[in-house]
């Protein structure tokens, strides 16, 4: 289980944060101001830090270079959103940077492709009565490969890196299909159908009425 810091002094945010990470697989610990999260970096070993800038007593900027000198993966989450602050970050070493407000689910992506940058992502994943090999890209269930397409393999993972989180189908669509999504169109409802078909797992993704769908 991979370890993320959350150095954010908004404790609502901060437990937002983690309440959803934590459902997403990851084990976290917070801070809610520089000095203690300098001292956590200082005495455990973190796969990746969640950096907020306008923290109390060492700013996000003086922890980025303490993150960068034990080499550890930083993304900065700020309020702070002009170019000029998103540069300096980047250049200081940040491997991401996402204003605030953002969308949980665009945070775990970024958490995700961030720890993959460092070869840090589960490849192996066990929900339920399946088990997802991210690597093969193959799914088996009580003993038996499941055959799914690409999409609908790209869809299953979306959920579960996504869990207990109500997904917007525009969000759906972005993240598996990579366009802008077209309300008319009916491809993504299609997909979760044939989905929750393979798997038998009509009671595991469910709809959300006028947003679109979750894992449960």
């Amino acid at each position: 289980m991979f370890k993320i810091l959350i150095a954010e002094d908004e404790e609502p945010i901060s437990n937002l944060i983690r309440i959803n990470l934590t459902r997403a697989g990851y084990s976290c610990v917070c801070a809610l101001d520089g000095e203690t999260a300098a001292d956590l970096m200082a005495s455990e070993r973190f796969d990746l830090i969640l950096l907020d800038i306008m923290l109390p007593g060492i700013n996000g900027y003086e922890l980025m270079e303490y993150a960068r000198d034990l080499e550890m993966p930083v993304i900065f989450l700020t309020a702070l959103s002009s170019t000029e602050n998103k540069v300096k970050g980047l250049r200081m070493g940040a491997d991401d940077y996402l204003p605030k407000p953002f969308e949980i689910v665009e945070l775990l992506a970024r958490v995700e492709a961030v720890l993959r940058r460092y070869n840090k992502v589960e490849k192996i994943m066990e929900v339920f009565d399946i088990t997802i090999d991210s690597a093969s890209r193959t799914v088996m269930q009580n003993g038996q490969q499941v055959a799914l397409t690409m999409k609908e393999f790209d869809l299953l993972l979306l959920f579960v890196r996504n869990r207990n989180i109500a997904l917007y189908r525009d969000t759906i669509y972005e993240n598996v299909w990579g366009g802008e999504y077209l309300g008319q169109s009916r491809t993504v409802d299609l997909h979760v159908q044939r989905l929750k078909k393979k798997l038998h797992w009509e009671d595991h993704i469910v709809a959300v009425y006028k947003v679109g769908y979750r894992l449960q």
